[in-house]
């Protein structure tokens, strides 16, 4: 417990305090929006390529691993597609809710990881999200297109996809790392201190940032619907996963990091997608709220293991 405590208490501090810092109007709805961009389109990525192009790239050492995560999203997409339509969930909240059950939060990730397992685990899980960005992208457009109130060809939705992976700041980071990792992996000092300095504002930036945009606005109105994606995230997503890396022999490191990416809260991206296309951003906003307040137990219970 000691464990727990040492690596999740600071993370989910820095949320707590950003929430106190925007209801206290410490900080602001334009601070947090700069903040976010910041991060998300600077930061973050710089973060992503330096961790990961500091070092060789062998992919082919953590193929389990990769596997794993993949058929563990796949499986729960199917299972979360399954209870849309034989719950019948309203197309307005379909792709939504499907989103609220796989996506995960890439920052609350690498603050846990860097925080469990070191700079080495943030480089896992950098290479483990280039690897999963695209095909959740995918599976969130193919839903939201699918299930939303308009209809839109397989040409836009194919040019939506790859226009959302082209221009991806983590993407372009993880992308930028490997193949910097595949032919020079090593940084001149200078550089190297530069890269570091830049990284140490990212995951507190981040984390205030998530706290200061938690809101219940509408909790009530959808806390079957966010409960029941937050059931699908925060448990069989966890479980899935533990199941599918004890299968196909995943240890050592690669298991304690990809234990914490599953049992992550869900994305705040979804709410964007969901605004762009027809989704109801409202669950989306709830589901975010329950599924990081939850996600408390779910990680506490992927760092016992």
């Amino acid at each position: 417990m000691i464990h727990v405590l040492e690596n999740l208490f600071p993370v989910f501090a820095l949320i707590g305090a950003g929430h106190v810092l925007r209801r206290c109007t410490f900080t602001t709805a334009e601070f947090l929006n700069v903040s976010d961009r910041l991060v998300y389109f600077i930061f973050f990525p710089v973060m992503l390529f330096w961790k990961i192009g500091g070092a060789p790239l062998d992919l082919a050492a953590d193929a389990a691993f990769y596997t794993a995560a993949i058929l563990a999203v796949l499986i729960v997409f199917l299972l979360s597609t399954a209870f849309i339509i034989f719950a019948g969930v309203a197309r307005y909240q379909a792709g939504s809710f499907s989103q609220g059950c796989y996506r995960f939060n890439t920052f609350i990730g690498a603050a846990v990881v860097m925080s469990a397992f070191g700079e080495e685990g943030v480089r896992r899980f950098g290479l483990l999200i280039g690897v999963l960005i695209p095909l959740i992208n995918v599976l969130a457009v193919a839903t939201l297109t699918w299930f939303g109130g308009r209809t839109i060809s397989l040409r836009a939705q194919a040019c939506h996809t790859l226009r959302a992976l082209a221009t991806n700041p983590l993407v372009l980071g993880c992308a930028a790392g490997m193949v910097y990792a595949r032919f020079v992996h090593w940084f001149p000092p200078f550089l190297d201190n530069t890269l570091r300095l830049a990284s140490y504002v990212t995951l507190p930036l981040a984390l205030i940032s998530i706290g200061g945009v938690l809101s219940p606005q509408g909790l009530w109105a959808h806390l079957r619907l966010s409960l029941t994606a937050s059931v699908f995230k925060l448990a069989v997503f966890p479980a899935i996963g533990y199941a599918v890396m004890k299968a196909i022999g995943v240890a050592g490191p690669s298991f304690g990091v990809g234990m914490v990416f599953f049992a992550l809260p869900t994305s705040t991206a979804l709410y964007i997608l969901s605004s762009q296309l027809n989704s109801d951003t409202e669950l989306a906003t709830a589901a975010i709220a329950v599924s990081t307040l939850l996600s408390v137990f779910s990680l506490s219970a992927a760092l016992l293991m």
